[in-house]
């Protein structure tokens, strides 16, 4: 059948793990099932496939698999994800979250689930405090994001899984700016890690989907239901192309952290940017902690060029191997501007409170010759 065992090397599960269904014909690379429903009595026991399908089955195990986790779910973007966890909430249930937070992931938690009673508290995570913070206010879940988007904050993981434990909480992590392959948050200690598959585990910037792993039958049970009952399942080609992904993250990620290094360093050092933020930079804040739980920084690179808003948006618009659009992780670079894209539906004051300037832009650095990267923005910074 060709499937992985356990102990393989993380290479061999990605590329091993999504491979069954396949005895009749011997297919090395599992097909698309493009079907809404199935025939009743089938030996696998599909029926219709928002209630699941083999592809489905497939990226799950797999996902299951790189991110050490017992159980994967999967979902048709990582906002669905999102939307899955959340759902499990009511009236009344408090969220301790940090602070600097997806801009989606805010908007969820303001506009659609504060109409049904669910309150949001939000504390910086970076400080020695929070862990305290978190007892004073008895969450029903504890939600993370590291790194975190834009800002490029790195929380101690384990730190806050300790801390989330001991007041009783779940503790949730998106996983999504560092990927399976740099960051395990189930090893850390984490109840549940959430990851926009979209980006780096597709890696194409063709699929949309979602995935939420937990050693946890009973987050499992309450995955698979909102999976269910919600609508929010993905589909199959995603599924499939999301799997196709997966199979090259490691080597991606290899060259994604490699050019995004040396990207960050030109910007700290040959440019004249207020700040650079990159988890693998000497100058992070959180340098330490990046070291210790991420094998690599990841792809991502945020930058305060100090101009005022107009200049930065023209250095945005001459640049040529830097798309703006709102997304990461492909293997082609994109640049973003949070403050009017990524984070547009958080308040202004929200924004500048948590460190989000006019003057900030988000680099997805891509897996190109990254000294046409390096020249790209120095003819746009002329």
């Amino acid at each position: 059948m060709g499937t992985s065992d356990d102990k393989d090397g993380f290479e061999t599960r990605a590329i091993h793990s999504g491979r069954d269904f396949v005895e009749d014909t011997g297919a090395v690379t599992a097909p698309l099932w493009l079907t809404s429903t199935f025939e009743y009595g089938n030996p696998n026991g599909f029926d219709y496939t928002r209630s699941g399908n083999p592809n489905f089955h497939l990226l799950e195990r797999t996902m299951a698999s790189l991110e050490s986790a017992e159980h994967a779910t999967v979902f048709g973007s990582g906002v669905s994800a999102i939307t899955a966890i959340v759902s499990t909430l009511k009236s009344g249930d408090v969220v301790a979250a940090e602070e600097n937070i997806y801009g989606c992931t805010f908007r969820l938690f303001a506009q659609v689930f504060a109409k049904f009673g669910v309150e949001i508290r939000y504390l910086d995570f970076t400080k020695s405090d929070s862990s305290q913070k978190i007892a004073e206010h008895s969450p029903a879940l504890v939600w993370i994001e590291s790194p975190t988007n834009p800002n490029l904050k790195v929380i101690d993981i384990a730190a806050v899984a300790g801390a989330a434990r001991q007041a009783g909480s779940p503790l949730v992590v998106d996983n999504t700016f560092a990927g399976s392959s740099l960051q395990r948050p189930i090893e850390l200690g984490a109840d549940l890690s959430l990851l926009s598959l979209t980006k780096y585990t597709n890696g194409h910037s063709d699929a949309l989907a979602g995935a939420v792993c937990t050693n946890s039958d009973e987050w499992r049970e309450k995955m698979i239901f909102a999976q269910k009952s919600l609508g929010l399942q993905p589909s199959p080609m995603d599924c499939w192309l999301a799997l196709r992904g997966a199979k090259t993250l490691s080597i991606r990620m290899e060259r994604h952290c490699r050019n995004a290094l040396a990207f960050a360093e030109f910007l700290e050092s040959e440019t004249e940017a207020r700040w650079v933020r990159y988890p693998f930079l000497p100058s992070h804040p959180q340098f330490e902690i990046a070291q210790r739980q991420m094998s690599g920084g990841s792809g991502i690179v945020t930058v305060d060029f100090g101009r005022d808003l107009e200049a930065t948006l023209h250095i945005l618009e001459r640049l040529k191997y830097f798309p703006k659009a709102e997304s990461l992780g492909g293997v082609e670079s994109l640049c973003c501007h949070p403050a009017s894209m990524t984070h547009a539906s958080v308040p202004a004051e929200t924004r500048r409170a948590v460190g989000i300037s006019d003057s900030m832009v988000r680099f997805s650095v891509g897996i190109e010759t990254v000294e046409d990267l390096i020249g790209d923005v120095k003819q746009a910074l002329d």
